[in-house]
């Protein structure tokens, strides 16, 4: 009866594919949080619980934003930001750190422009600065 059909016949563009949000943190109560609040606005989004397999699933599914928790095991996310942006493949991802420290602003800024959010963050401030800081 009906032929299905994807969206880019309906209006004669090509679908866009949600931004994909890369999320490290070690709490994983607020890693899927955080996963929960960003799929919920429509955005791909992974998960990683610490710098090791962050750096994995950014050669495998490189992402348009990362959300980076600051106190992190093995190396922290200010030292993990800072050899992402070492490498030139990956060193324009844009930032967004996380933390329960009011103090890692100004520390965090020497690695470009990043964004700093305070923990527990609102779920709509989250949203607006991501949104503010992808690149699409």
């Amino acid at each position: 009866m009906f032929e299905e059909k994807n969206l880019a016949d309906w209006t004669g563009k090509a679908a866009v594919p949600p931004a994909r949000i890369l999320v490290i943190d070690d709490s994983r109560s607020v890693r899927e949080l955080l996963l929960l609040h960003l799929r919920s606005a429509g955005y791909d989004v992974l998960g990683a619980e610490d710098a090791v397999e962050a750096g994995k699933l950014i050669v495998e599914r490189p992402p348009d934003l990362l959300i980076v928790d600051i106190n992190m095991p093995y190396m922290s996310g200010i030292e993990f930001v800072a050899a992402l942006r070492a490498d030139p493949e990956v060193s324009g991802i844009p930032v967004i750190f996380l933390s329960s420290r009011e103090d890692v602003a100004q520390e965090a800024r020497r690695l470009g422009p990043v964004a700093c959010l305070t923990k527990p963050a609102a779920a709509d401030r989250l949203l607006e600065i991501v949104a503010l800081h992808l690149p699409r």
